[in-house]
């Protein structure tokens, strides 16, 4: 069921496996205040539906803002998810090799400076990713 869908952000939630997807937003710096806002609707959605399982959905994702300003909004994003009850978070990688690799460095400041309530992989594949998030 669409939750949301408002151009910024797409959640799209499945109460039978409990998995909410959620398209990661493009980064611009004009909407850098847009996308904080709609993090704190997702962070909403998640507390409101008791959300245990998220398929974060960063293929079609286009970041045109720097290294710093997107790791600022990964961060955030990660700092308010963790004050939530979500269990596991599954993010599917983009196909951007430049991309994908400022990513991951994110996550591994991510990793290292917050500590994350709930485990978080990445995928290539969404099937894959989906498969994880049904496990116990």
């Amino acid at each position: 069921m669409i939750l949301i869908d408002n151009g910024v952000i797409k959640l799209d939630y499945d109460p039978a496996t409990d998995i909410l997807h959620v398209n990661y937003p493009d980064l611009h710096g004009y909407l850098v205040p847009e996308i904080n806002y709609n993090i704190d609707i997702i962070v909403d959605q998640v507390r409101s539906y008791d959300v245990k399982n998220m398929l974060l959905d960063a293929r079609q994702t286009v970041i045109s803002i720097d290294t710093d300003a997107s790791r600022k909004v990964a961060v955030y994003l990660a700092s308010a998810l963790s004050k939530t009850r979500l269990m596991k978070v599954a993010r599917v990688a983009s196909p951007n090799p430049d991309l994908e690799n400022r990513s991951e460095g994110t996550i591994h400041e991510i990793n290292s400076t917050i500590n994350l309530p709930f485990q978080l992989r990445s995928f290539t594949d969404v099937e894959e990713a989906i498969m994880w998030l049904k496990m116990k």
